[in-house]
């Protein structure tokens, strides 16, 4: 049986789902977000190993059925019964920890890891060491929040230097959302160096690309997409702006020593999935910028045709059906 773990509404799930009906796949997609309010979980140590039944849409699921557990996009645990902030943040704290015990202790293939792993690999500094030391082609790269280290980084790169928040997180200020894209640091940026001092930032030289390349691993399988985000000024620096307005979509073919590495990498962090991406320049160099591990692909699939939905679930079903490949 497949366990997913994501919310009810993630549109990636259901991109998968006909596939695993298809492949006559035993699945429980379930939501952590709605532990510990709306479901339950008993773990018991006997015999020199733990015993786990899950309690959810009135069932009970013995968690040693799960042969394979997409960790796609879970939500995090809530009280919303509790009313009192302090001990609402309490029992949401405990769950969390507990549900992360569960993790380390629930046995099967994860897609594309447990959630700790997934945590330490989605961050900059790690998964950038790991692609370098591979041999990727990677930007210069500053990580700091001294900005007595601007200036001078930003003359080095002849005053085109762009910069990324640690992680692309959304966040609400007087009520409204808000999120950082890649920005360029212009000499008039300059003047406001002093806001790195409580909000760090990776900083790189700009690198001019022909195309952007969005790369899907799923398990030894590599799937590439050209995004033509040049076009637009809106989506020069960081396709997600509007990138379905303005930019273009393709298959790309990489070549064999880069596909290698894609798979090399995902291997090192310990995924079996991830989105990398990547740069293409003008002179035909790749250039490795991050990867995600919960990475979207449903557009891209969309506007392509490449098969992701269907090799997440031949994935989850290889063990299932020992004849498919994984």
């Amino acid at each position: 049986m497949i366990l997913i773990l994501s919310g009810k509404d993630d549109d990636s799930v259901e991109m998968v789902v006909p596939e695993l009906v298809k492949r006559d796949a035993e699945f429980l997609w379930w939501d952590p977000g709605d532990y510990p309010a709306g479901a339950t979980i008993s773990s018991r140590l006997t015999g020199g190993s733990w015993r786990h039944t899950l309690r959810a849409d009135g069932r009970a699921y013995d968690c040693s059925r799960f042969t394979a557990i997409w960790n796609r996009h879970p939500t995090r645990p809530r009280a919303p019964g509790v009313t009192d902030d302090g001990h609402r943040r309490y029992v949401e704290k405990m769950a969390a920890i507990l549900l992360q015990g569960w993790e380390h202790t629930l046995a099967g293939r994860w897609l594309p890891a447990r959630s700790l792993d997934v945590f330490r690999t989605q961050n900059k500094l790690v998964n950038l060491g790991v692609a370098a030391a591979l041999g990727f082609t990677t930007p210069d790269t500053l990580v700091t929040n001294d900005d007595e280290d601007l200036i001078p980084f930003w003359e080095e790169a002849g005053g085109e230097l762009i910069a990324k928040e640690v992680e692309f997180v959304e966040f609400r200020v007087d009520g409204e959302d808000h999120s950082h894209y890649t920005t360029p640091i212009t000499r008039r940026r300059l003047t406001d160096r002093h806001r790195l001092a409580l909000s760090p930032a990776i900083l790189q030289p700009y690198v001019s690309k022909a195309v952007e390349l969005r790369i899907m691993v799923v398990g030894e399988r590599v799937f590439a997409a050209e995004i033509h985000s040049q076009g637009s000024r809106a989506t020069r620096y960081d396709y997600r702006h509007y990138e379905q307005t303005f930019s273009t979509y393709a298959v790309h073919r990489l070549p064999v020593e880069v596909e290698r590495r894609c798979l090399e990498l995902t291997a090192a962090l310990g995924l079996n999935y991830g989105c990398i991406d990547m740069i293409l320049t003008p002179e035909g160099e790749y250039v490795y910028l991050e990867i995600n591990p919960a990475g979207q692909w449903g557009w891209i699939e969309s506007a392509t045709g490449l098969p992701v939905s269907a090799a997440i679930a031949d994935w989850l079903t290889a063990t299932e059906h020992p004849g498919e490949s994984a």
